[in-house]
C-alpha cells in the first residue's frame, strides 16, 4: 500500500550540503518527511518540478525595512512579503528606523507591529 502526503513535488533537483540529486519531496502536514523516489505514492496536491532547483530556505542577517518612521520606504508587511516570495524563511532586521530600535521598549513595539503581519521568521537587533 503506497503512503499518502499532503503534498509531493517531483522530479526536482535538490540542492543539499552533500551536493546535487533529482528527487521527490513528500510534505505532510507543513514538514518535509520525506526525499528520494517516492514511486506511486500519492499526494492530495502534486507539483512537477522537473528542470527547477529546490533550495533550502534562506535566512537574510541583515535586512532594512524601516518601520516604524519611514515606512514609505518599506514596511514590516511588504518587507517580509517580498522575502518570502524570494526564499528567505527568516529575516534580521537593522536598527535604522525613527526612533531606532535601540531599548527594550521599541523592540517590545516592534515586536508587536510584526505580530500578525510578519510573512516570514523574524528577529530585531
Amino acid at each position: 500500500m503506497s503512503q499518502t502526503y499532503d503534498l509531493i513535488l517531483r522530479h526536482g533537483t535538490i540542492v543539499t550540503p552533500n551536493g546535487r540529486e533529482r528527487a521527490d519531496i513528500a510534505v505532510r502536514d507543513s514538514r518535509i518527511i520525506m526525499i528520494g523516489d517516492l514511486g506511486q505514492a500519492a499526494g492530495a496536491e502534486e507539483m512537477d518540478l522537473r528542470g527547477l532547483t529546490v533550495l533550502p530556505g534562506v535566512i537574510d542577517t541583515q535586512v532594512h525595512f524601516r518601520e516604524p518612521g519611514l515606512e514609505h520606504k518599506e514596511d514590516l508587511a511588504s518587507g517580509t512579503a517580498a522575502a518570502a516570495q524570494g526564499g528567505v524563511v527568516a529575516i534580521f532586521e537593522m536598527p535604522n528606523t525613527k526612533p531606532s530600535t535601540t531599548t527594550a521598549d521599541a523592540i517590545a513595539d516592534k515586536l508587536e507591529r510584526a505580530r500578525g503581519r510578519a510573512w516570514v521568521d523574524h528577529a530585531f537587533f
